[in-house]
């Protein structure tokens, strides 16, 4: 098995995406009976790797029948387009509030380069390319699709984005949840157990729709969850229910650090640091030693947090 691909069981892989450093962003694979699926793809520099990992597999490359992005931020689905000129039996499944962003992307493109700058974008995403209409198709809340016979429900989950969906897969009897359960890096694992923290990137962030996508994913009764940063978390509903417990309260936490910073003049620097320092104390508490190689990690979330935190903010009534 090549070194950037996991198996997880149950037909699932994890493929390393390599999106701006190892173990940081992550494409599933699940096989079923001869039949595959995507679900998220990363951008467009991970194709290569999710065309290997069928390989390896002895997959076919007309074996692939969806294509599945959780979201359309990039880091997500960034790599549809491009993936499937090579997939020439897929279809791509996308959230009915960003289907029309991935079939004509500039829209995405121009949101993007307002965030990240011309030369990032070139650098982490390079070109968009558009996903054929007739072969895309939208979502819907409940949603069951079948996978050579093997049921994946698909429920609309807001709150980190309108334009997102979240998988559940009864077979392992875990979601891939995208970014609606928040981030969990291996190098932060203390002892074989995760620690999680929210993605507030902007420009959707909603508090209260996420808590109730996330209780919506909890009353599954899930083992495990797939995340796209990164990895599966988890290994009982117990361990999910607590971990679900740590991202919410940190959601709490955030959201009454953003309101007390409403109208400080530095309020970007103040609620990036705020957000930085609340983090490595959770670690602290989680049993990791979080000196400066934690916080170096942590510096593009705190960055991306704080944005979010912030376009929140300005619309948010008084």
């Amino acid at each position: 098995m090549l070194d950037f691909i996991e198996d997880l069981g149950h037909g699932i892989y994890a493929i390393d995406t390599g999106f701006q450093r190892p173990r940081f962003d992550a494409a599933y694979l699940m096989v079923e009976d001869g039949r595959a699926a995507f679900i998220d793809t990363g951008t467009n520099h991970a194709v290569p790797r999710l065309l290997a990992a069928l390989e390896a597999l002895g997959l076919a490359r007309d074996a692939v029948d969806w294509v599945i992005p959780t979201h359309v931020h990039l880091d997500h689905a960034g790599g549809v387009g491009l993936l499937m000129q090579s997939l020439p039996q897929a279809r791509a499944l996308i959230h009915p509030r960003g289907l029309r962003h991935l079939v004509d992307p500039k829209a995405l493109w121009l949101g993007a380069l307002a965030v990240y700058g011309e030369e990032e974008m070139q650098r982490s995403y390079g070109k968009l390319v558009p996903v054929p209409a007739e072969r895309a198709e939208a979502s819907v809340d409940e949603q069951l699709l079948m996978l050579a016979g093997r049921p994946l429900r698909l429920i609309d989950a807001p709150g980190h984005a309108r334009h997102h969906h979240a998988i559940w897969d009864a077979r392992s009897r875990s979601w891939f949840t995208g970014d609606t359960f928040g981030l969990s890096y291996r190098a932060f694992d203390v002892d074989g157990r995760a620690w999680m923290l929210p993605t507030t990137t902007p420009v959707q962030f909603e508090p209260e729709p996420l808590k109730a996508t996330v209780a919506r994913l909890l009353d599954a009764e899930p083992l495990s969850m797939q995340l796209t940063h990164y990895g599966r978390v988890g290994g009982s509903v117990d361990e999910v229910r607590r971990l679900a417990a740590q991202m919410l309260a940190q959601v709490d936490e955030m959201v009454a650090l953003a309101l007390s910073l409403r109208d400080a003049p530095d309020r970007h620097d103040k609620l990036k640091a705020g957000l930085r320092d609340g983090y490595l104390t959770r670690l602290r508490a989680h049993g990791h030693a979080a000196g400066a190689d934690a916080a170096d990690w942590l510096a593009l979330d705190a960055e991306l947090n704080a944005q979010g935190l912030e376009v929140w903010l300005d619309r948010v009534p008084r």
